[in-house]
């Protein structure tokens, strides 16, 4: 396997190349045993948001620890299929659309993905592959609102994700005066905003249960 050095904290290779990158996807792990334990989601569609996020933190450590191109299959891979799988329950619990519907909202996203394929280069660190995550969150977020949905969690970690993504971005232009990046902000972050959707969604489907 191709070893990646692609953050400001590796400065060598090894497990332990970039311990507060590695240390900070408890944040994920965290964040997903909150939303198992204290909004304890019920169906089998939800349940599997805190599954998924946990998988982010796992896929992230490893990537974070052995650092090769497997490694950061795993890291892009999970944070890839969280995003669709949240995209389909949204149009589920919130859209009302049926499952055999619901389950557009996957190549909606590689759609949306693809058409803003060319603009990812514009930011610089590699971001740029979030801008289509983005502007899913800020998607749904506005349709919430319009529809008189619940929405603030969802305003709330678009904003989160805008200082995730900076912070994120700013790892290499920051080395020199940060020696051990910013990297690691991202983690806690982003797993802020995975957190806030999850439990959005997880929260309206009990509301809706309720009445």
């Amino acid at each position: 396997m191709d070893h990646v050095d692609a953050y400001c904290e590796r400065l060598a290779p090894g497990l332990w190349a970039e311990p507060l990158n590695a240390v900070s996807n408890a944040a994920f792990l965290i964040a997903a045993a909150l939303l198992w334990w204290r909004h304890r989601p019920r169906p089998k569609s939800l349940r599997a948001l805190p599954v998924l996020l946990a998988l982010v933190g796992l896929g992230s450590l490893s990537f974070h620890t052995v650092a090769d191109t497997l490694t950061n299959w795993f890291d892009v891979g999970f944070i890839a299929v969280y995003v669709i799988w949240y995209l389909i329950v949204f149009a589920h619990y919130y859209l009302n659309a049926r499952w055999v519907l619901a389950w557009l909202a996957a190549p909606a996203f590689v759609v949306l993905a693809v058409a803003t394929g060319p603009l990812t280069s514009v930011v610089p660190g590699g971001s740029g592959i979030y801008l289509a995550p983005f502007l899913s969150l800020l998607i749904i977020a506005v349709i919430a609102w319009a529809r008189g949905l619940p929405w603030h969690d969802l305003a709330r970690a678009a904003g989160v994700f805008v200082v995730s993504v900076t912070l994120r971005t700013l790892d290499q232009p920051l080395c020199g005066a940060w020696p051990s990046g910013t990297h690691y902000f991202w983690h806690l972050f982003n797993a802020v905003v995975l957190f806030l959707v999850a439990r959005q969604v997880i929260r309206f489907q009990q509301a809706a249960d309720r009445t």
